[in-house]
């Protein structure tokens, strides 16, 4: 199986940025790391294992992210404007550098995936870029981050909670390419984070965009439902 290690400097985030790639072609998929989580954390706990076959074939080919969180959502010593700036960094990081970066490698329709936050940064990005990326895929994420702002709120806020901006939305634009987007919302039945994936599913579903919810029985927030999840959904 083919595994590349790569970092550049990043003009968005005024800093080095490491990523893996593994496998040789077939689907392009954006990887991120769960909370503060770093870019060798799909191959540590396993992701990369459940996917050997797929990537051996070449159906499916990942570009594990190293995540910012620890500077943005995670760095309660900044203000809640200062955090969405730096996340703001990492959404121009995503687009303007790995993006065109994966596209020297693969043509293919670009997928976000990740587990627990880094569904909420596959969410978040998918849907607000959805001209970019075509499959979304969330591993019991979570959308309501309000226990991050200490009851900030503005339009940045706003802006970045799906649970907060979609039931609004009326923008014909982004509503036609997310309906035209998959978007996969999996997570175990035990998860502390149902109630926000089911809300965000009745929301899509009002929104007339196509979604599927699977919710596994007998599954915690944990690893081993989300390398079930990865083989069923990119295996």
């Amino acid at each position: 199986m083919h595994r590349e290690y790569l970092a550049w400097h990043s003009p968005s985030l005024g800093r080095t940025m490491e990523l893996l790639v593994f496998g040789h072609g077939g689907e392009p998929v954006v990887a991120f790391p769960t909370s503060c989580g770093k870019f060798f954390e799909w191959e540590d706990f396993g992701m990369v294992g459940a996917l050997r076959g797929a990537l051996e074939r070449g159906r499916v080919q990942l570009f594990c992210l190293d995540s910012v969180d620890a500077e943005s959502w995670y760095d309660r010593a900044s203000h809640p404007e200062s955090r969405i700036a730096r996340d703001d960094a990492y959404g121009r990081y995503l687009v303007h550098e790995v993006v065109p970066f994966i596209r020297t490698r693969n043509t293919g329709r670009l997928a976000l995936a990740g587990a627990s936050f880094g569904g909420y940064h596959a969410v978040d990005k998918g849907l607000r870029h959805p001209d970019v990326f075509g499959r979304v895929l969330s591993f019991a994420g979570a959308y309501d981050l309000s226990w991050f702002l200490s009851g900030h709120r503005s339009l940045g806020t706003h802006l970045r909670q799906p649970l907060s901006y979609l039931p609004g939305l009326h923008d014909e634009w982004y509503l036609q390419r997310l309906r035209e987007q998959e978007i996969v919302l999996a997570l175990g039945e035990r998860d502390f984070l149902v109630d926000q994936n089911v809300r965000l599913a009745r929301v899509l579903g009002e929104r007339q965009i196509g979604h599927q919810l699977d919710i596994w029985s007998g599954y915690d927030h944990d690893w081993p439902a989300w390398r079930g999840m990865a083989q069923k959904f990119l295996g």
